[in-house]
């Protein structure tokens, strides 16, 4: 079965930093465009990462740029995301996501929407002082 875990989620402060994990499992995430995505209560899904395991082409969303950084373990089944400096509007649920891309070069917005996508459940980043 094809699954996305993310964890790592929690409430901090203003400031500071978290990183989120994702753990692919059933499949390999090459041929997989993969991305970060959130949702706050009452707003529309942002994405705000993503990454093209074919040419390793990285995209942050303007809001999270310089702040957020994405890398991927030595297995290549899990990849992180290192938030720094966070703020209260980042208070969100976070998804990780693939979408099936084995000849994408580049990369805007990964949901997991597509044919052969997968999202995992999401995990809790809650920002405030």
């Amino acid at each position: 079965q094809l699954q996305l875990v993310e964890s790592g989620g929690d409430s901090v402060q203003p400031g500071g930093s978290l990183r989120l994990s994702c753990v692919a499992s059933g499949f390999s995430l090459d041929h997989y465009v993969f991305g970060w995505f959130r949702q706050a209560p009452g707003k529309e899904r942002e994405g705000i990462s993503c990454v093209s395991w074919r040419t390793y082409y990285t995209h942050y969303a303007d809001s999270v740029k310089g702040r957020f950084t994405m890398s991927r373990d030595s297995s290549g089944n899990t990849v992180y995301l290192q938030m720094n400096s966070l703020q209260p509007e980042d208070t969100a649920v976070y998804y990780c996501a693939v979408d099936w891309a084995p000849t994408s070069d580049t990369c805007t917005v990964v949901l997991g929407n597509g044919p052969y996508g997968v999202r995992g459940q999401g995990t809790q980043v809650t920002v405030s002082s």
